[in-house]
């Protein structure tokens, strides 16, 4: 078996670009509920599926929801972000799990590198693609995956856009 990727996807798939896109136009607030919103609904139950521990990712979304309702500042939630990404990167040996909790921690992060609202669904991706075929497909079974993920993730920021956003982010892809 072929090392399986960390991530899934493409930067220059059509749904990746429309993404980008989509993303330039909203605020960070839009932008953090909505990647922490599906982190919650499309990843954290893979991770809880598996039976890991995945507590420390609940509390970091959990943290970012208070954020975002104002009861916590930003540099309150930054040792629950950093704590859900070292949790991520702790997991060894177990591909779908440690996309699924990358994927949202990063989700997390959004809330202060915006950035990250693309980031994070390459992550699922791959969690997504690994939990729906297993470890041992092609890479073309994975990357068909992938790009049904991101369509699903593009959808999803679609219905939860804000049309005419006052002060949407400034994004520097570097890609």
């Amino acid at each position: 078996m072929a090392k399986l990727r960390k991530t899934l996807g493409r930067i220059d798939e059509p749904n990746v670009v429309a993404l980008m896109r989509l993303i330039e136009t909203q605020s960070v607030q839009t932008l953090a509920g909505w990647a922490c919103e599906y982190a919650k609904q499309r990843y954290l139950p893979l991770l809880q599926k598996s039976q890991m521990d995945s507590s420390i990712q609940e509390q970091a979304l959990a943290a970012v929801e208070d954020y975002l309702r104002g009861q916590l500042s930003l540099a309150k939630i930054k040792p629950q972000l950093k704590a859900a990404s070292q949790a991520a990167a702790a997991i060894k040996d177990q591909p779908m799990e440690q996309a699924a909790a990358r994927a949202i921690a990063v989700a997390c992060a959004v809330a202060q590198t915006p950035t990250n609202a693309l980031g994070f669904l390459f992550y699922g991706a791959a969690a997504a693609a690994y939990d729906q075929l297993g470890l041992a497909q092609k890479q073309d079974s994975y990357d068909q995956a992938a790009t049904q993920e991101l369509a699903k993730a593009l959808q999803s920021l679609q219905e939860c856009a804000v049309e005419h956003e006052e002060n949407p982010v400034k994004i520097d892809w570097n890609c």
